[in-house]
């Protein structure tokens, strides 16, 4: 038997059988106290600042458990800016024309992430969706073209949210079941490298560049295994990064660039894929 699969029984209550028992006790000034209620069912106590380290734990192990049960064993990320239109689409986030013209420019790169998270979930298929299984932050734009890619064959996806000002309900396209919601980043970021087997990072912006380099670092370091990092749109990326300058001052060893690829289309995408790992 698998020690991770629950057995089903035990001789000690389960934890949702005296939630209910609670539930019907005389109704009294002493069961009205919140001291009185089971603390893992207590809001107000699970919120206080000291019960933040429970409170990771908890955003880690979800999701972990989740995924485990569903038998997915690796991923690949999507990167990319949420600001990001379907083509044809509103460019909602411009602030002025200068702007709406490069968003609307950009557009084309929703169409290639969402013809990528296609290419990897075909394949994903191959493996019952256990392996290569997208994953995006489960907003809108980037995030949205990567679920809606694998949605349209037919495969599972999952949706790594996070509570924020603006930017994040989840999209339509997440699976259900594999939509998950964070109040941590660190927690969040985790879970994204946790099972990658590769990173396409299409033209975002801060969180974008959050994410982007977290990944470089973690390979840099050997924190992580080396696994694809693909950017699309080189010439997006080499005005939005000088990594050469890096390497010139010194900064980042001569060498360092070559953890990325680069690719303009989710072709050429998968077959960095392919190469790298012997498909």
């Amino acid at each position: 038997m698998d020690p991770m699969e629950p057995t089903g029984w035990t001789p000690l209550p389960h934890s949702g059988e005296d939630l209910e028992r609670v539930k019907s006790v005389p109704d009294t000034p002493q069961t009205r106290a919140a001291t009185y209620r089971l603390a893992w069912n207590d809001e107000d106590f699970m919120t206080r600042r000291e019960l933040r380290p429970v409170r990771l734990q908890l955003e880690l192990l979800k999701p972990e458990m989740i995924l485990a049960e569903r038998g997915i064993r690796s991923t690949v990320i999507l990167f990319g800016g949420a600001r990001l239109p379907e083509p044809g689409g509103a460019a909602w986030a411009a602030k002025n024309e200068t702007q709406k013209k490069n968003l609307e420019a950009n557009s084309k790169y929703y169409d290639e992430a969402r013809k990528f998270a296609r290419l990897c979930s075909q394949h994903s298929a191959t493996s019952y969706y256990r392996e290569f299984v997208v994953v995006t932050g489960g907003g809108p734009g980037v995030m949205e073209a990567g679920n809606r890619g694998a949605d349209d064959v037919g495969a599972p996806s999952i949706g790594l949210n996070i509570v924020l000002p603006h930017e994040q309900a989840p999209n339509a396209y997440v699976t259900p079941e594999l939509c998950f919601n964070f109040h941590y980043f660190a927690i969040r970021k985790m879970h994204f490298v946790m099972r990658a087997k590769a990173v396409a990072v299409f033209p975002g912006g801060f969180g974008t560049m959050d994410e982007f380099f977290e990944t470089l670092t973690l390979i840099q370091t050997g924190r992580m295994e080396r696994v694809p990092v693909i950017l699309f749109g080189r010439s997006f990326w080499e005005k939005a990064l000088d990594l050469d300058f890096l390497a010139e001052q010194g900064t980042i060893t001569p060498g360092d660039q070559d953890i990325i690829d680069y690719a303009e289309t989710a072709d050429e995408a998968w077959e960095i894929i392919k190469r790298f790992y012997k498909l």
